[in-house]
C-alpha cells in the first residue's frame, strides 16, 4: 500500500496525526451510504444508516464524523438522527457525533441509526480536479480519515460490509467496493449507482472513484472480473499498462489461496499515494499511467511492482486486517514480501536477489536516522509514522529469512493457514507466529522477538 519504496514524499505525511481512538463500545456490522454530489459546489449530501452491536451496556453510543469548522465552511453538520422514524437526541463536537437512547440497552443487542447530514469534506473524499482539469471525486480514507466524510467507527479493528448508493451528474461513472447492483438515471440529469459489498471491510478500505472514465474489462481469471478505470484522456495507454493485472492475479490465487472479492478494479485516481489498496477497488495515483503506450517494454510496465503490492494486500490488510496499528507489518510488509515473490515467479531468482539488495540498503539507511522494532508501539496513535521501511523492507527480510528458515513448502502453507484462518477478520503479530509454529512445529518466539520486537537489523 501506499509508497512500495520507501519515498522522500512519505517524510512530508509523517507529520499528519489523526485524533480517532479505538472506539471498543460498538462492532458494526453494516453500512448504507447514499451520498449526493454535483457539480456546482463541494457540498455533500449523505444519508447514512448503521447497523451495529453495542459491546457495552448504555445509552449512549457515538461515531467519528468530522464537524462543522464555523472559520473554514468546512466539515459535516447532522441535521437529522432517528432510529425506526423516531428522531433521536445527538450532538456534535469536533471529530464525533453522539446519538442518545430514551433508555440504555444491553450488550449485545443489534441496533439501527439513521443519519442525514451535509457539509463540504476537508479531507477523506477529495473533490478536486485531475491533472487534465477535469472535476474529480475520489474517497482517500487511510489510515483513519473516512469519518471526515462518512459516520463510523474509524479503526481497523472493526469491519463492516457496505452500501454505496450514489448519486451524481450523469456524465460520470462511478466505481466503489464491491459489485454494483443498480444504475439509473433519475432526474436532472443525474445518475444513481449502487455498490454492495457484503465482506467485512474496515473503513480505511472503504471508497468511491467518481470521474469521466474509460472502463476496460480486462479479463475474467477463475470467475473474478479484473477492470481498468482510467482517465479518459489516458485512455489507450491506460488500457495497455493496466492489463498487467491479469498475470498478477493468479500468482497471489495460486500462492495464497482464492481471491477474497467478486471484482478487481484497478483505478487511476487522485489518492496522496502511491496506490492505496482499496477493497475490490485499488486506487493508483494520477501519474501511474505512462503517457505513451512506446514507454512500455515487452515483459515490463512502470507500475507493475506497484500493482503487484496493492493486489496482494487484497488478501493482507484487507481480507487479513490487522488489529491494531502497532501490528501494520502484516499489512505492509507482507504486500512487499508478496511483490518479491511474484518477481521471483515470474523472472527468476536474479530479480529477487536485487530486490532484497535494494531492500537490505533501504533497511540500513533507515536505522541510521531511526532505531525503532517492527512492532512499535510508540507509532499507535500516528501510524503515518509506520510508512517506512521497517515496516515494508524489513519485514520483507524477516519473511524472507522466515522462509529460508522454514522452507518454501512451510512457508507457504503457514501463510495459507494464516489467510484462512483470518480471512474476513483482525490479525496481531502473535496470531500470525502462532499459525507459523503449528505449519512448522518450531518454537518461532525467539526468532520474532529477535526481528520484530528487538531493535536489530539484518547485516
Amino acid at each position: 500500500m501506499k509508497f512500495l519504496r520507501y519515498s522522500p514524499l512519505v517524510l512530508l505525511l509523517l507529520a499528519c496525526r489523526t485524533g480517532i481512538a479505538q472506539n471498543t463500545a460498538i462492532d458494526v456490522q453494516h453500512y448504507r451510504f447514499a451520498i449526493t454530489l454535483n457539480d456546482t459546489n463541494n457540498i455533500i449530501q449523505g444519508d447514512a444508516t448503521i447497523e451495529f452491536i453495542a459491546k457495552k451496556a448504555a445509552n449512549m453510543v457515538y461515531f467519528d464524523l468530522t464537524g462543522l469548522n464555523e472559520v473554514t465552511g468546512k466539515g459535516m453538520k447532522v441535521l437529522r438522527v432517528s432510529e425506526n422514524n423516531r428522531n433521536l437526541r445527538y450532538s456534535q463536537d469536533s471529530t464525533h457525533l453522539n446519538i442518545y437512547f430514551s433508555e440504555s440497552f444491553p450488550v449485545n443487542v443489534r441496533k439501527e441509526v439513521h443519519i442525514k447530514y451535509a457539509g463540504v469534506p476537508d479531507d477523506g473524499l477529495i473533490i478536486s480536479r485531475n491533472k487534465f482539469k477535469h472535476r474529480t471525486f475520489f474517497a482517500d480514507n487511510w489510515p483513519m480519515r473516512a469519518h471526515h466524510w462518512i459516520p463510523c467507527n474509524d479503526y481497523p479493528s472493526d469491519k463492516a460490509s457496505v452500501d454505496f448508493v450514489i448519486t451524481a451528474p450523469d456524465h460520470y461513472q462511478v466505481v466503489a467496493n464491491g459489485v454494483l447492483v443498480e444504475e439509473t438515471n433519475v432526474a436532472h440529469h443525474e445518475r444513481l449507482s449502487h455498490w454492495r459489498t457484503t465482506v467485512q471491510l474496515p473503513t480505511k478500505v472503504m471508497a468511491i472513484g467518481v470521474a469521466d472514465f474509460a472502463v476496460q474489462r480486462v479479463a475474467t481469471i477463475r470467475g473474478v472480473p479484473i477492470w481498468t478505470w482510467v482517465f479518459t484522456a489516458n485512455r489507450d495507454s491506460g488500457f495497455a499498462q493496466y492489463t498487467i493485472a491479469k498475470e498478477i492475479l493468479p500468482f497471489y490465487m495460486n500462492y495464497i489461496g482464492p481471491y477474497p472479492y467478486r471484482k478487481l478494479a484497478n483505478v487511476q485516481s487522485k489518492t496522496r499515494f502511491g496506490g492505496l489498496e482499496n477493497a475490490s477497488n485499488i486506487f493508483y495515483s494520477q501519474n501511474s499511467v505512462v503517457l505513451n503506450n512506446s514507454d512500455l517494454t515487452k515483459n515490463h510496465t512502470p507500475t507493475e511492482a506497484l500493482m503487484a503490492h496493492e493486489i496482494a494486500h487484497q488478501w493482507f490488510g484487507d481480507a487479513v486486517t490487522e488489529t491494531g496499528w502497532q501490528h501494520l507489518w502484516l499489512s505492509e510488509g507482507f504486500a512487499t514480501y508478496m511483490t518479491d515473490l511474484y518477481f521471483e515467479n515470474k523472472y527468476g531468482e536474479d530479480s529477487l536477489r536485487a530486490r532484497m539488495r535494494r531492500d537490505r540498503l533501504a533497511v540500513l539507511k533507515f536505522y541510521k536516522k531511526r532505531q525503532t522494532p517492527v512492532v512499535d508501539t510508540s507509532a499507535m496513535n500516528d501510524p503515518m509514522k509506520l510508512l517506512n521501511p521497517n515496516t515494508y523492507q524489513k519485514v520483507s527480510w524477516v519473511l524472507h529469512m522466515l522462509r529460508r528458515k522454514l522452507g518454501d513448502r512451510v512457508f507457504q502453507k503457514g501463510i495459507r493457514d494464516y489467510y484462512t484462518t483470518y480471512k474476513g477478520k483482525n490479525a496481531s503479530t502473535g496470531d500470525f507466529r502462532r499459525i507459523m509454529e503449528k505449519a512448522s512445529g518450531w518454537d518461532l518466539r525467539p526468532f520474532f522477538k529477535q526481528w520484530l520486537y528487538s531493535l536489530g537489523q539484518p547485516m
